[in-house]
């Protein structure tokens, strides 16, 4: 039998424009229990009704955003500060000051919600649904409820709406990521563990549930029913980090149980997509959008760092208009109507702005929309490697050679290889998809154990026509390439039965049963998918391919350095 789920809400009144509603308990099916903050228009004082935005994840949602991130909460804008501002997540000052109620949920075994915190898990499934429900069943509420947040509030709503909750009527999913293996954990087969031990430690761990000394280390109030002893503690935690090192493949429970069906994601959304999160924040809310049933679907690239462009004017003005015309039925704009707008907004990252400067990003970048994705008008075209390090848009004879490098020469210069075309006789846009084929091998080298794979890094970098190379924003503000690509070529079976198989975006589908050999002094054919991209190298530019056995430079924080795993 469930044990009774204690009531520790309050209500705050008076000091803010807006009502707040502190840890109240929205009861699971399963027994359980998850608390959220409910920030509320004053209007419902005399009986007035709005639709809701929803968020559900672990960082806490009582810890402030100038603790969480002092630096980039720094550089938000001022109408977007306030004393209720959090990390990734929408604010209350503006939302409710446009009749929006904010409902943001701890997710299980994090904040506030008791309970085991395992993240990326099933639960997921049921307890992020039956919060947008009862959001929706309010006796402040309208019935309409909008989902709005970034990155991990990103990615849950996909599996959210393949829920299809009651009252759930539209997602903004910004800068997400849709598929666990394939976007976050393991980059073609190979483990993203460097950020993952990160984010893990800081913005996981650090929320759970019980956790002590939360308030004196100012990462929030301390849990209200008080703090669990470190066995407790560790019997509540799935130490996601550790597990993932033992998951290889996509068929292991803790990948099948985040599995989603597209087809089952039929509500208006709104797919935000940053061309400088190559690591996380780019191909999944991509691949999605490409293959959501939703009738009305619209995807929007922007770059920089996932943390500011949320914020910014311009894209909360976008997030007003795509909700308002869902939720609050206030479409000027046409969101609601098929073929009204352009489904596809377009960032043309063309010149040279440098890294980390919104502003002058903002004054080099356009913007173009299309009517789809990929773009109809797509010329594929076939680039060649050459004998001589070349990038060659003529294909060279028949003649083959082999080039080499110091696979296990991490640290020291010599563990890749470039290949670059000539400087460009005009100027050039390449947009979309890219697949990289390839001839592969492993030397047998007097070694033991002798190699058994090969963990193939590729990076695509643009160089002006004074050979400078143009490095983009990444996620945390670091310089980056172009775009990027991974694979370990014993996953290499690619599955072209697959419903999501397109020639320029391989499927590949990571079963345990699918792995294959690699020997030594055997060529393999492979195709590695690049992340899908945005660039327009101008006349004399470059373009340069670098092929290594490790990451490469300007990897951000996305490192694949677990001494296990490679």
């Amino acid at each position: 039998m469930p044990l009774p789920i204690r009531d520790i809400h309050t209500v705050e009144e008076g000091n803010y424009p807006y009502i707040i509603e502190r840890n109240v308990s929205v009861p699971l099916k399963n027994g359980g229990v998850v608390r959220c903050n409910v920030f509320l228009p004053a209007g419902i004082r005399t009986g007035h009704k709005y639709p809701v935005i929803v968020t559900y994840g672990p960082y806490g949602k009582d810890v402030p955003y100038h603790q969480f991130h002092p630096a980039s909460y720094a550089q938000v804008p001022e109408e977007q500060k306030s004393d209720h501002s959090a990390f990734e997540l929408v604010t209350p000052s503006y939302w409710t000051a446009h009749d929006y109620v904010v409902v943001r949920a701890d997710e299980i075994g994090s904040g506030q919600s008791p309970g085991v915190l395992q993240v990326f898990s099933s639960s997921i499934l049921h307890a992020f649904p039956s919060v947008i429900e009862w959001a929706g069943e309010q006796s402040w509420s309208t019935g309409k409820v909008g989902l709005l947040g970034i990155s991990y509030y990103a990615a849950t709503q996909w599996h959210a709406a393949a829920q299809n909750p009651k009252g759930l009527a539209a997602i903004i999913p910004w800068e997400g990521f849709s598929d666990l293996y394939r976007d976050f954990v393991r980059h073609g087969g190979i483990l993203n563990n460097y950020f993952f031990d990160v984010w893990w430690a800081r913005q996981v761990k650090a929320s759970q549930y019980g956790r002590g000394g939360k308030a004196s280390r100012e990462w929030g109030p301390d849990t209200i029913e008080g703090a669990l002893s470190e066995e407790e503690l560790s019997f509540n935690l799935v130490n996601t980090p550790q597990e993932v090192t033992k998951v290889r493949y996509a068929d292991d429970p803790m990948f099948a149980s985040m599995n989603i069906n597209y087809d089952d994601i039929t509500v208006p959304l709104l797919s935000v997509a940053n061309l400088g999160g190559t690591g996380l924040h780019l191909r999944g809310n991509v691949f999605a959008f490409t293959h959501a049933a939703s009738e009305l679907k619209y995807l929007r690239f922007i770059n920089g760092r996932h943390d500011l462009p949320f914020f910014l004017p311009e894209e909360v003005e976008i997030q007003r208009s795509f909700l308002d015309a869902f939720l609050h039925d206030k479409d000027p704009d046409g969101w609601s109507q098929r073929g009204k707008l352009p489904p596809v907004s377009l960032l043309l990252r063309k010149g040279n702005p440098g890294c980390n400067d919104i502003t002058a990003e903002a004054a080099s970048f356009s913007r173009r929309a299309e009517l789809e994705w990929p773009i109809a008008r797509t010329e594929y075209k076939k680039l060649y490697l050459t004998t001589d390090h070349k990038l060659s848009f003529e294909q060279p004879s028949t003649k083959t050679s082999k080039i080499s490098y110091d696979a296990l020469n991490w640290t020291e210069l010599g563990h890749s290889i470039s290949f670059s075309t000539t400087p460009l006789p005009s100027e050039l846009e390449l947009t979309g998809h890219i697949v990289l084929h390839l001839r592969v091998s492993v030397a047998g080298v007097v070694q033991n154990p002798c190699p058994s794979d090969i963990d193939i890094f590729v990076a695509l970098r643009h160089f002006t026509k004074d050979s400078e190379q143009v490095l983009y924003t990444g996620t945390t503000g670091q310089p980056i390439p172009v775009t990027n690509g991974h694979l370990r070529v014993s996953h290499r079976k690619v599955d072209s039965n697959h419903l999501h198989h397109r020639t320029w975006m391989p499927y590949r589908s990571y079963l345990s049963s699918d792995v294959q050999p690699v020997l030594p002094n055997e060529i393999y054919e492979v195709d590695i998918e690049i992340i899908p991209t945005n660039v327009v190298v101008g006349k004399g530019g470059r373009l340069v391919l670098e092929i290594g056995s490790s990451d490469l430079e300007h990897t951000d924080v996305f490192k694949h350095n677990d001494p296990v795993d490679r």
